[in-house]
């Protein structure tokens, strides 16, 4: 690995310290249901991930992808042309991504937002926004996390929205439906990621009641945290720059998996962790495996 390319340092205590939310944060969190962060990254470990971002969609890969799932369709590929990319596990193929994705200080934060010791990788999906173009689709539809996410015991489960550079609503950053993860399952229902009409599905969700939409305009270095249960989404990027963005899902310690039924067929809830984790002793998947779900907090400290 070249001298650019060395391993950033872990962070210092004094650095944990000041990213961690306080109380008062995180009783805000727990109300609204979203928390952006102060800066927390440093701008070399970013620097990096674009880095590891461009390797990634040039084909330069550290190690190939660990498995191979029934959901490969959905990851972009040059063919799905210049629209929204979207492809998970980049962090187990590229070193960049890995260090971005593992970074202590974000598992710190998110334990603390979520009032649990350990937090675990669940998994990463590595986000590319062009400028809006022609027809290829731009948008991400609103929808809750937790409804991929059936298969999880933990209610608790929370992800770090990572920008690489700085954005606004005007190059389609991520929007919240704020204090939408108290909503009940009904009113949650029938929205997805991958919805066009963004504006239909947030006219639905908010006939009847009054809905405060926030905005995730972050400088690079702040991280934008959500609840599973937040509704969000995202609209075109109508600016001249790339969004370039990784999220990072993230499960409590706890979480075990468990039959239940899928929100999209007949059948019982998926995820490609199913297929890619070890099995336990009881023979269901095991998301305390650390070849894909490692343990991000505690970690070590420099």
């Amino acid at each position: 690995m070249s001298a650019e390319n060395a391993t950033i340092a872990p962070p210092t205590a004094d650095e944990l310290e000041a990213a961690l939310p306080t109380d008062e944060e995180v009783a805000r969190y727990r109300e609204t249901g979203v928390y952006l962060s102060r800066a927390i990254l440093p701008p070399a470990l970013l620097d990096r991930a674009n880095q590891g971002m461009e390797r990634f969609y040039a084909g330069d890969h550290d190690r190939p992808f660990p498995g191979t799932t029934r959901y490969d369709d959905f990851d972009w590929t040059p063919e799905d042309g210049d629209g929204l990319r979207k492809n998970d596990y980049a962090r187990t193929q590229v070193d960049e991504l890995h260090d971005l994705v593992t970074y202590p200080l974000i598992g710190a934060v998110a334990a603390r937002l979520a009032g649990v010791e350990q937090i675990r990788l669940w998994h990463d999906q590595l986000l590319t926004k062009p400028p809006q173009t022609g027809t290829a689709p731009g948008t991400v539809g609103w929808h809750t996390d937790r409804q991929y996410w059936t298969m999880c015991t933990s209610e608790q489960m929370l992800t770090a929205w990572v920008p690489l550079v700085d954005v606004d609503r005007t190059i389609g950053t991520v929007a919240y439906a704020v204090g939408s993860h108290r909503w009940s399952d009904e009113q949650l229902t029938g929205f997805g990621f991958f919805g066009e009409d963004t504006d239909a599905q947030q006219a639905r969700f908010s006939e009847g009641r009054d809905v405060e939409i926030l905005h995730a305009d972050l400088e690079r270095g702040r991280v934008a945290f959500h609840h599973c249960r937040t509704l969000h989404g995202s609209g075109h990027n109508l600016g001249d720059r790339i969004r370039r963005s990784v999220a990072i899902h993230l499960q409590p310690g706890d979480n075990r998996h468990q039959d239940a039924p899928s929100s999209f067929d007949d059948g019982l809830a998926y995820h490609r962790n199913d297929d890619l984790v070890r099995r336990g002793a009881d023979g269901r998947p095991d998301y305390t495996d650390p070849a894909i779900c490692p343990t991000l907090w505690p970690a070590p400290m420099s």
